[in-house]
């Protein structure tokens, strides 16, 4: 028996670790604080210091980016020999990382063998940037104007994966300590693959660790988590989140919105409104944002916009009109420019902030809406066929 079994064999509380059948060693990176004290636990700590070593190692692994037990200099030798000799600061494996010319970045994660997820870091003015993490692979929703809505749903996302997101892109921009001047993720946005709140549990304890003021402290007012619209969790994704809420909206109608979202055959918008307005800490500083892409002949008329208006009366409110970003084979056109310009105006007319969304990250497929795991495939088909829009309007 060597020394750590030593250890756990005094600790009638600590899980016991066999080491007689080799195997890869599990990685701390992405674990909560309580999960952290049992990993402490199991490898033979003592309980009396079991807490102590889990908010040492939260240290260095959210507010230090460590990727060593030997960079953890409060800890003794002998206690980091052990940690190496059970566990890795690993986080999971990037398959792609592209560059889009506009700085978007957009990575393809290897969760599990054939398990994958993207993430993308859209960087903005002002030293600040939004990192686009994923809850799920694949969805369930099949929102027709989405390319995730295509891919089935593989399985829900671990929070260690969900943090694990976060720590590859921080690592990657190179802004470790969490003390840096000058990070560059300054804002977490649950828009990526996956509806969040089918995953709210591990969601919620992701948001507990990203926002740790002794780890990655990243506030949870710069964290929004957006929903097609799970209407009996979103009172709860309030209450235990204390984070923004963002509505995939998309139609002003429920005719128009079960096509488009067709969640909403089960949570119709009259549903919807009621949860919205229940939503915790909801106020002006703390505004709903609403999304609604920009679908040509859709959902972009003038009478829409009006209605839009109509349905958001009393709830404080922000609106992002997001051009359609196209997908090989997708049944929808991007509105024409003027038309999404008129529609924002009308709407800010009306007293509601209405920015359009940039598209941000096209030329490797990671705009809004955009997403899929198979990113490799499809890159091809998508290259191709922008290849073949520009002969077109070049008159090849």
């Amino acid at each position: 028996m060597n020394h750590a079994l030593n250890i756990a064999a005094a600790n009638t509380n600590a899980p016991r670790i066999d080491d007689s059948t080799p195997r890869a060693l599990p990685s701390l990176a992405g674990m909560g604080r309580v999960q952290l004290r049992e990993a402490a636990l199991a490898c033979g700590v003592e309980e009396r210091k079991a807490k102590m070593r889990a908010n040492q190692l939260f240290g260095w692994i959210y507010h230090y980016g460590s990727t060593s037990f030997d960079e953890m200099t409060n800890i003794d030798k002998e206690t980091r020999a052990i940690f190496a000799a059970h566990y890795t600061l690993d986080r999971p494996r990037i398959l792609e990382r592209q560059v889009s010319t506009d700085g978007t970045r957009k990575y393809l994660i290897e969760l599990a063998p054939g398990v994958e997820c993207e993430t993308v870091f859209i960087p903005d003015v002002a030293r600040s940037g939004a990192l686009c993490v994923s809850s799920q692979v694949g969805c369930t929703l099949n929102c027709t104007f989405c390319h995730t809505g295509t891919q089935a749903l593989v399985r829900n996302l671990t929070a260690a994966e969900i943090v694990a997101q976060v720590m590859i892109a921080r690592d990657d921009l190179a802004e470790w300590p969490s003390s840096n001047a000058d990070r560059k993720v300054t804002n977490i946005v649950f828009m990526g693959m996956g509806e969040p709140l089918y995953n709210l549990d591990h969601v919620s304890d992701s948001i507990d660790t990203i926002s740790d003021p002794e780890g990655m402290a990243i506030g949870r007012r710069r964290i929004t988590v957006s929903t097609s619209g799970v209407v009996p969790k979103i009172s709860e994704l309030g209450t235990r989140t204390n984070t923004m809420l963002a509505i995939s909206l998309h139609a002003t109608n429920d005719a128009l919105r079960d096509e488009l979202v067709p969640l909403n055959k089960k949570y119709p918008l009259a549903m919807l409104m009621d949860a919205i307005r229940a939503y915790p800490g909801l106020n002006n500083s703390r505004r709903i944002t609403f999304e609604y892409v920009m679908l040509k002949g859709v959902n972009d008329s003038l009478a829409e916009a009006r209605a839009l208006v109509k349905l958001l009366k009393g709830v404080p409110a922000k609106i992002n009109l997001i051009p359609f970003n196209p997908w090989p084979n997708s049944p929808y056109e991007c509105s024409d420019w003027p038309q999404i310009v008129a529609f924002a105006d009308l709407v800010n007319k009306a007293g509601y902030a209405s920015p359009i969304r940039t598209p941000r990250g096209r030329d490797i497929f990671a705009a809004c809406g955009q997403l899929r795991s198979e990113s490799k495939k499809v890159k091809a088909s998508v290259l191709k066929q922008q290849r073949l829009e520009q002969q077109v309007a070049a008159g090849e």
